[in-house]
Formats: structure tokens, C-alpha cells, sequence
């Protein structure tokens, strides 16, 4: 894989430690939801060393002094339906107060290509850091879409963040938009034929949500 100046790639022994387990299948569905969560907050806290923020003063039991605190409504995160949604907790764990969007996308079995079924933004979208959330990026075709819309919503600092991803996952996402920073906590070895994510972990909905 290519070297992209807009990608990000964690090599944490705390995120590989939970990411081995994650994998397992012996993780029943209760601890998975836990374990994405927590490296979703991880990935959050690189993610977000450049958050906007802004000057207060704020008093000590000894003095006022100035400090930083992030923007008012900043910071926005949209999960792909339906696996984005097991990292939205992950952020707030962070970021309380980020607002939510959510973007419905399902893929193709044959061809692989995602299509759009739901789009619901927080108004105001366009002038807030917006995250992209999905756990595997796989082929890309996902996320890139998502992106797409988002930017089609005027949405001009946006970010992907994912948990494990396929190389060519990245290399298309990364050459679609390189003006978009991506975050994943480990890069895999590559696709199969059915477009899955090895080694991988499996379907991470179905993982999630306990639908299989």
C-alpha cells in the first residue's frame, strides 16, 4: 500500500491489546459493543490533538487564568448505518455535546458499490468538524459515498475514523478525497472475494447488535 499524507494509521500496544480481543469469536456481543466503544475513544483522543477551541478565563480557588476549551458546537459525528453507530458512545465519551447525524448506506452483493437509503444532518453541519464513523473500512465504497454527501452538503472539515481497514479500503478512500484526514487503528491484510475485511473480525453489525 501507498503511502498517503492524509492517513493515519495507529500502532498503540493499549488499542492492539482490546483489537485482539475484539477480534476473537469467542467476544460475545455484550464485551464487542464495550471494546468498540473504548478504542473508538482512543482513536478519538489522536483524532482530535487539532479540535478547534476557544480562550476562557476561569477561576482557580487561587486565581483566573486562561485556558483553552473546545469550540461551542464544533464538532459533529456521523455514524453509516448501521456498525457506525456501536462508536458514536466512543466520541461522546469525549465529546458530550458533539451533535449526531446519521447516514443510511447498504452495499451491493454483487457489485460491492454502496447504496444511500437515509440521510438525516444536524442543522448547522457545514460549519462543524464532521466525523465519519464506521468500524471496517473495507472496500471504501462506503465511506467515500458518505463523503460525497457530506460534501455535498457544503461540509468542508470532515475526517473518517475506523477501527480496522483493508488496504484498498484506504488507498480508495484516501485518492478519493485527500483532502480528508482518516484514522484507523490497524490496517489488515486485504480483502476476499466477498469483499470482507482479513483477518478481520466478521460482520461488525451483526457483531454489534447480536443479529447473527
Amino acid at each position: 500500500m501507498k503511502n498517503f499524507k492524509n492517513v493515519t494509521i495507529l500502532d498503540h500496544p493499549l488499542i492492539n491489546h482490546k483489537i485482539a480481543i475484539l477480534r476473537s469469536v469467542d467476544t460475545h456481543t455484550k464485551d464487542f459493543r464495550e471494546l468498540v466503544e473504548e478504542i473508538t475513544t482512543l482513536v478519538t483522543y489522536e483524532a482530535f490533538k487539532d479540535a478547534p477551541t476557544r480562550d476562557v478565563e476561569v477561576r482557580t480557588p487561587l486565581a483566573v487564568c486562561k485556558q483553552k476549551m473546545i469550540a461551542e458546537n464544533a464538532i459533529a459525528v456521523v455514524p453509516v448505518l448501521r456498525a457506525g453507530l456501536g462508536m458514536v458512545q466512543g466520541v461522546h465519551t469525549l465529546f458530550p455535546t458533539a451533535k449526531v447525524g446519521h447516514i443510511g448506506m447498504y452495499r451491493d452483493e454483487e457489485t460491492l458499490e454502496p447504496h444511500e437509503y437515509y440521510c438525516k444532518l444536524p442543522e448547522g453541519i457545514e460549519n462543524m468538524r464532521t466525523i465519519v464513523l464506521d468500524p471496517m473500512l473495507a472496500t471504501g465504497g462506503s465511506a467515500a459515498a458518505a463523503i460525497d454527501l457530506l460534501k455535498k452538503r457544503g461540509c468542508k472539515d470532515i475526517r473518517q475514523m475506523s477501527i480496522i481497514a483493508a488496504p484498498e479500503g484506504i488507498e480508495r478512500l484516501a485518492t478519493a478525497h485527500p483532502d480528508v484526514k482518516i484514522f484507523v487503528a490497524v490496517c489488515d491484510e486485504k480483502l476476499n472475494e466477498n469483499g470482507y475485511i482479513v483477518p478481520g473480525l466478521g460482520d461488525a453489525g451483526d457483531r454489534l447488535f447480536g443479529t447473527k
